[in-house]
Parts: C-alpha cells; sequence; structure tokens
C-alpha cells in the first residue's frame, strides 16, 4: 500500500475529490454575491493555501538568488551555463508562441465564440514597455509597493489599501546584491552562510505548505467547477480547447522532442519532473512551486545542486512558455478576430518578439493577464478584449502553470546535458524515492562538495 503515500497518488484524489465537493456544492445553488455554504468553505481554504505559498514569496526569492549566484563561484564555465540557459529559455518560447499562431489561424477561435460585445470588462492591470522597463528600477529595497482604492461615495466612502511586491523588483535587488557579494569576497562569507541558512530554513516551511497540496487540491479544484462550471466554458470553450491543444502539443510533442534529440529518456524526464508539474497545476503559481522544481531537477533529473540553484529560480521568474508565449499569442488573435480586425505579418512578428522578450513580465505569478495586455498594446489591439476572457482565466491558468513548471525543469537539464555535468546515472535511476526526504539531499550534498575539490566540472566522457 506504498503508493498511497505517493505524492503524485494524494494529488490526483485531491482532484478527483475537488470535482466531487464542486459538483456538489454548484448543485446547493447560490449566487457569486451570496454563495452557499460549501462554495464559501472551499473558496477559504483554497485561497488560504495560495495565500501561504505567495506569502513566502519574497524571502524566497532574495536567498534563492543570492545564494545561486553565489553557488556560481563552483561551477566551471559559470558564464556559458548561464548564457545557454538563456538561449534555451528564448529558443522554446518561440517554439510556443508559433504554436499559439497556427492555433488560432486554424481554429479561428475569436470567430467561434458566443460572447457579446456586452461581456467586456476592462482589465485591472495593463502592461506596457515603459512599465515593464520603469519596474525594473526598485522603489525601495523592498520592492514594496501601495495601492489604495476608494470603496463607495459620500460619508460612508471608505480607503482600503493593498500592500503587495513587485516580484522583477525583487529580482533585480537580488541579483544586485548576489553580484556585489560574489565580488566582495571573503568579508560576504558571514551574509552568505547566513543567507543560505535563511534560504534552507524557508524551504523547509515551504515543504510543509507543499505537504498541504493534496487539501489544496481539492479545495481549489472544487471551487473552479462550483464558481464556473459549464457556464463560461460554453461561450469561450473553443478558446479553451484551442489553449488545452497547444498545451497538450508543447508537453508532450515539443518537449519529448527536445528531450529524445539530447539523448535523454522521454519516460524518465516525466517521471522525474511530474511531481512538480502536478504542484504548478492546481497552485497556478510558478514561484510557489519553485522548492519542489528545484528538489525534482536536482534528486531526480540529475542537474548539479550548484547549477539547478541558479536555473530553477530564475525560470521561475522568467521561463513562461505558457503564460507568456502560447496564451498571449493565441488570445491576441481571438481578440482581432472578435473585433474583425486583420493582422498583418508585421504584428504577427511583433507577437513573436512580444512573447520571446517580454516574458519576464510575467514575474512567476499569476500574471498572464499582465502580458496579455502588454502584446495588444504592442500590437494596437482594443485592451477591452482582454475582458472577455476573465472569467475563463482560472481554468485555463493551471494548465499554463503546469507547462511553465515542466519547461523550468527542461531547460536545467538540457544544459546540463550539453555541458556534461547532468548526472546520467540520477537521470535514469528507478524512481520512488520520497521528495520531502532531506537524508538523500544531505548526502548528495557531502558527495558534491568531495568532488573536484567542491568544484563543478564537466564529467569524462
Amino acid at each position: 500500500m506504498r503508493w498511497l503515500t505517493s505524492f503524485g497518488v494524494q494529488i490526483i484524489a485531491g482532484l478527483v475529490a475537488g470535482v466531487i465537493v464542486g459538483l456538489i456544492a454548484r448543485s446547493l445553488g447560490g449566487t457569486a454575491l451570496e454563495p452557499n455554504w460549501l462554495t464559501t468553505t472551499v473558496t477559504t481554504i483554497g485561497n488560504s493555501y495560495v495565500s501561504l505559498l505567495t506569502a513566502a514569496v519574497v524571502p524566497l526569492v532574495f536567498t534563492a538568488v543570492v545564494s545561486s549566484i553565489a553557488n556560481l563561484r563552483r561551477v566551471s564555465n559559470a558564464a556559458r551555463l548561464a548564457v545557454q540557459t538563456l538561449i534555451w529559455f528564448a529558443v522554446t518560447a518561440f517554439v510556443a508562441v508559433l504554436i499559439g499562431i497556427a492555433l488560432g489561424l486554424i481554429v479561428q477561435p475569436g470567430v467561434h465564440t458566443g460572447v457579446s460585445k456586452a461581456a467586456e470588462a476592462t482589465p485591472s492591470h495593463v502592461g506596457s514597455w515603459w512599465a515593464f522597463l520603469t519596474g525594473l528600477i526598485p522603489s525601495n529595497i523592498f520592492g514594496l509597493g501601495a495601492q489604495s482604492q476608494a470603496i463607495g461615495t459620500g460619508a460612508s466612502t471608505a480607503i482600503t489599501t493593498t500592500v503587495s511586491f513587485n516580484v522583477l523588483q525583487v529580482l533585480v535587488i537580488s541579483a544586485a546584491i548576489g553580484i556585489a557579494a560574489l565580488l566582495v569576497g571573503k568579508k560576504a562569507e558571514p551574509f552568505l552562510n547566513l543567507t543560505s541558512s535563511v534560504l534552507a530554513i524557508i524551504q523547509k516551511v515551504l515543504w510543509w505548505i507543499i505537504r498541504l497540496a493534496p487539501l489544496g487540491t481539492l479545495a481549489l479544484i472544487a471551487k473552479a467547477v462550483a464558481t464556473y462550471g459549464w457556464d463560461a466554458l460554453g461561450s469561450l470553450g473553443v478558446f479553451v480547447i484551442a489553449i488545452y491543444i497547444g498545451l497538450v502539443i508543447i508537453l508532450f510533442v515539443v518537449y519529448p522532442i527536445i528531450v529524445r534529440t539530447n539523448g535523454l529518456s522521454i519516460k524518465q524526464y516525466y517521471s522525474g519532473a511530474w511531481p512538480a508539474i502536478q504542484l504548478g497545476f492546481v497552485s497556478r503559481s510558478s514561484m510557489g512551486t519553485m522548492p519542489l522544481t528545484e528538489r525534482v531537477t536536482e534528486r531526480n533529473l540529475g542537474v548539479p545542486r550548484e547549477y539547478a540553484a541558479f536555473a530553477v529560480p530564475l525560470g521561475a521568474t522568467t521561463k513562461m512558455d505558457g503564460c507568456a508565449a502560447l496564451y498571449p499569442a493565441l488570445a491576441s488573435i481571438f481578440v482581432a478576430q472578435f473585433y474583425g480586425i486583420h493582422l498583418t505579418l508585421g504584428q504577427y512578428l511583433l507577437i513573436i518578439v512580444v512573447a520571446v522578450i517580454g516574458s519576464a513580465a510575467t514575474a512567476g505569478t499569476t500574471g498572464a493577464t499582465v502580458m496579455l495586455t502588454l502584446t495588444l498594446s504592442t500590437l494596437g489591439l482594443p485592451l477591452a478584449g482582454v475582458g472577455l476572457l476573465l472569467a475563463i482565466d482560472p481554468i485555463i491558468d493551471m494548465g499554463r502553470t503546469a507547462i511553465n513548471v515542466a519547461g523550468q525543469a527542461l531547460v536545467p537539464t538540457i544544459v546540463a546535458k550539453r555541458n556534461g555535468i547532468l548526472d546520467l546515472g540520477l537521470y535514469n535511476a528507478a524512481r520512488g524515492r520520497d521528495p520531502f526526504n532531506d537524508d538523500d539531499v544531505d548526502d548528495r550534498e557531502a558527495a558534491d562538495s568531495d568532488a573536484a575539490g567542491g568544484r563543478l566540472e564537466p564529467a569524462s566522457a
């Protein structure tokens, strides 16, 4: 009965139970303003689980990026690995956006839709190139921002303030501090040791949160089914189907081709990365999934810790084949078709450029809407078209994030293999190791520190 304790089995059980609970909640009635008790319960549990994941994002990004840059000291040809990682990010994004454009032209989701223009809604977040570029400049050391909103009128007006963190700014701050610490040398060792210790503590807390994923899965899926059911899918079903066809092509056609052409087993890649892909599907957050993605990339796929600690956090913020490549390409064509606007060859090329270069705008969170508005504004298409897709965004965001996570584990594996530093014995080993067991990690850390005098060298042929 050991399979009952498998994380993957528990996630699947949560998915099935979530659908059942969601259908029961939907049958109890209620409205969006006055939901029934069961819908309220699963919504509260699901939102609480996501909040737990996102609460650790800022300290996780800071400590992970600083530590990963410091770890590059132990990696031979670190600059080459970093450049190749970025190139592969761009290559897979390029393929994903081509798939999105092809599906948009073949399926024509903007023509086959039952949505009327009266269903439009103004997007709450609008992306622009200037906003993206200026957003890289930290306004304070914490990347902290606040937004106030007036609710009500007259004497009953209330002001609410929402505090948020700009993940891109945190990334820039972390990278600058990490590089500075690297250049300072021995004087920065106490700081780097402290950062490494804090990272280990944060990851331990995140493991506790991730262990709750089956319960979070049940609640989030139940919430989606109870809230949306088939109503939202009815009018935009063609678009949803087109998105998931594209995601399936990327995950089960493009990625396997990349794995096989680099001489690796397709089966071993999927069995190794699958726990993180599942969690990404449920949590809809690449950053929230990052600790598990990094763990399976190291332990299952055989990527050296020093390199994985750099590539996976970077990918969690900038590697978005689902959110930043496939989705904005297909959604832009949907909006153009819906409004009867003919796209020129130059505009299709712009879609490709925006997807490949601007993917960092998604910032590792559920920010695909920002990326879409960035694409639409670059193309000169109506931003109001984003509102047509807001109702189904949670449904398609699950698939988008799963693809993001799969790519974030794939690229470090491929780069490590091409540079001769991939542990093929670990990659091809039988699965079954508990990703939450730290004993194997400690053993591997000791082995890594003994090998090559503590420096990572290419494996001999």
